[in-house]
């Protein structure tokens, strides 16, 4: 079994700071096998932003899977925006725009899906596609694996549907290819888990999504601070989601999603609370 804990929108330069130190002691009593961090770092990648992060990131078990998001990406500064848009989190964060894990248990992939010319909106590459592709179409069925990024691929219902990153279908078909099992995700500051049908010619392949709230920001646009912590076995995993309380100053569990696999991908089989 295999514990990863998934945080995501940190936003350095708009966190609730009291939150820092009880995020870490909570993480910490999980011992996970790996963090898993879904973007936007910061609030408006400025250099103390990437810092601070940095220092909070250094606080987190290893190892660790971090891809950048919307807000990773300079807004104000256009020649930095446009010409050198991940520079201070290549610096401060990770050289990796691609970064792999792999054991004998789960493989985990991180895609970059932030860009300069949209604001909010993300993207997903030919050749990033290809490259997913590569690593993790060899791996062996039992492998579970999993990919990240900062903005979704699908969602567990279809009411924020347009809000997928760009090229979203092509994106399925390589999952769908790669059997891949999970996809972690964050962007809109809610925490949903679900399963969801991809489907080709000749057969079709469930696969579960995941989205994480904000771990650190004071946007939380209605919900608690949140991240979760994932449970993975080779015909199981289990979604938790913990919540700030802010009257204990303690992140607990909130609730959570058990997925079996099935012949056909990973099914529902029981939840508790709200993920």
């Amino acid at each position: 079994m295999r514990t990863i804990v998934h945080l995501s929108d940190l936003h350095f330069g708009r966190t609730d700071d009291a939150l820092l130190t009880p995020l870490a002691s909570a993480i910490a009593k999980l011992a996970p096998d790996l963090i898993a961090v879904s973007g936007d770092l910061t609030q408006r990648a400025r250099t103390a932003e990437f810092q601070a992060a940095r220092a909070f990131l250094d606080r987190l078990p290893k190892p660790q899977i971090i891809v950048p998001g919307n807000h990773d990406v300079p807004l104000h500064n256009f020649f930095t925006r446009f010409i050198r848009p991940l520079t201070r989190y290549l610096r401060y964060v990770t050289g990796d725009l691609e970064p792999f894990y792999a054991d004998d248990e789960i493989a985990v992939l991180g895609i970059n899906t932030a860009r300069s010319m949209t604001i909010k909106r993300g993207r997903i590459n030919s050749a990033q596609i290809a490259h997913a592709k590569k690593r993790l179409g060899p791996l062996d069925h039992e492998v579970i694996k999993i990919i990240v990024t900062h903005h979704p691929f699908e969602f567990s219902n279809r009411r924020a549907s347009h809000k997928r990153v760009g090229r979203a279908d092509l994106a399925m078909d390589m999952l769908m290819a790669c059997r891949c099992d999970l996809l972690l995700a964050g962007h809109l500051h809610t925490s949903d888990a679900g399963s969801v049908a991809m489907h080709s010619v000749i057969s079709s392949h469930d696969v579960i999504v995941v989205q994480a709230g904000t771990a650190t920001s004071t946007r939380g646009r209605g919900e608690l601070n949140s991240f979760n912590a994932i449970q993975v076995e080779a015909n199981r995993i289990e979604v938790r989601r913990f919540g700030w309380r802010p009257v204990e100053r303690i992140f607990e569990t909130m609730g959570s999603e058990r997925f079996e696999r099935t012949t056909t991908g990973w099914k529902r089989v029981s939840s508790s609370g709200a993920v």
